[in-house]
């Protein structure tokens, strides 16, 4: 069932002060679209909301058993971690694991997302290190995996590299499209981001959730990465971070995943589906609202938890208008 586009307003008092719109789409893995709301064929650029897409090569790999690697790892292949503690920390000694530092990764330096992590950082008088970029994890992956081949480390974000390459075979087997046609460009860790369609974004973490139709060890590795969301919450995100409560609320019925400029994805493996939505204005703040609000509709969220994993600002400030909303099982059944 198609609809209007989802449209997000934020209210002071009875007064609509401001107003998002975006796109959405719930998708089986055999590309059947169950419901979307706008035209779900644009394309749009994933940016991280695509991690646990790019964890998959990763995993597939078998260097996750050889290294002696756990969920937390995998955990942070997928992440958009906020550069705490126990992120940093994690990514140091897992490159140790593979004989590199934090000089092999190519993902540049930012500062932690914290207030209270950047003034630890000033009061130690240090600087912060690749390791704090909220992407280290999944270039940690992507390392490993080079390591693992035998590849070359350095130069593992250009287009042409074998990691990259396999990103893009990956991308192309579970949404069904030839990813080495999309158009791309640069995403904020370096690596190339592939202008996908919103439908084949969802219809590829449909294939993560259902992973039936793929190779043994293709969907060994997708349930294996919707575990260690569910497992390692915190390592996906960090401390009160959406992500990390929508994910520990509901370990193996929803793995969700952020990405920038309003872009949100998610597995939903008991109900077979994947769903994906981007908001035109890149509004973060509004992107979190459209999957609480979805993930609501499709019934997904703990009844006993349903009020403390919606994002605040739902119950406060903003109204959801995404047309006639139907009781999921009216349609799902």
């Amino acid at each position: 069932m198609s609809r209007g586009p989802v449209v997000i307003e934020v209210t002071r008092g009875p007064v609509v002060e401001s107003r998002h719109e975006g796109i959405a789409a719930v998708v089986k893995a055999d590309g059947t679209v169950v419901e979307s709301w706008g035209d779900i064929e644009a394309a749009i650029l994933p940016r991280s909301a695509n991690k646990p897409i790019q964890a998959m090569a990763f995993v597939e790999s078998g260097a996750v058993e050889r290294f002696g690697l756990g969920d937390e790892h995998v955990a942070l292949s997928c992440a958009s971690h906020s550069g705490e503690t126990r992120h940093v920390e994690t990514v140091r000694a897992w490159l140790a694991k593979i004989s590199l530092s934090e000089s092999d990764l190519e993902c540049g330096t930012h500062a932690p997302r914290l207030q209270s992590s950047i003034e630890a950082l000033a009061r130690a008088n240090t600087l912060p290190t690749a390791a704090f970029n909220n992407c280290s994890g999944k270039h940690s992956g992507f390392l490993t995996t080079a390591v693992h081949y035998g590849e070359p480390t350095k130069g593992y974000i250009q287009y042409d590299h074998p990691v990259q390459r396999r990103l893009r075979e990956t991308m192309s087997a579970l949404c069904g499209l030839d990813a080495d046609a999309f158009p791309h460009g640069t995403d904020g860790c370096g690596i190339p981001t592939l202008a996908t369609p919103l439908k084949s974004l969802a219809q590829a973490m449909a294939a993560m959730a259902d992973p039936s139709r793929l190779s043994s060890k293709r969907a060994d590795a997708a349930i294996r990465i919707r575990k260690a969301m569910n497992a390692e919450p915190f390592m996906v995100a960090g401390t009160g971070r959406f992500c990390t409560r929508i994910n520990e609320a509901a370990p193996g019925v929803i793995q969700v995943k952020t990405g920038a400029e309003g872009v949100f994805c998610g597995m939903l493996p008991t109900l077979g589906l994947g769903v994906a939505l981007k908001v035109w204005d890149g509004a973060g703040r509004a992107a979190e609202v459209a999957m609480a609000a979805l993930l609501d509709h499709l019934g997904v969220l703990p009844a006993g938890q349903r009020e403390e994993v919606l994002h605040p600002q739902i119950k406060n400030v903003v109204g959801l208008l995404v047309g006639e909303m139907r009781p999921a099982k009216s349609w799902l059944g």
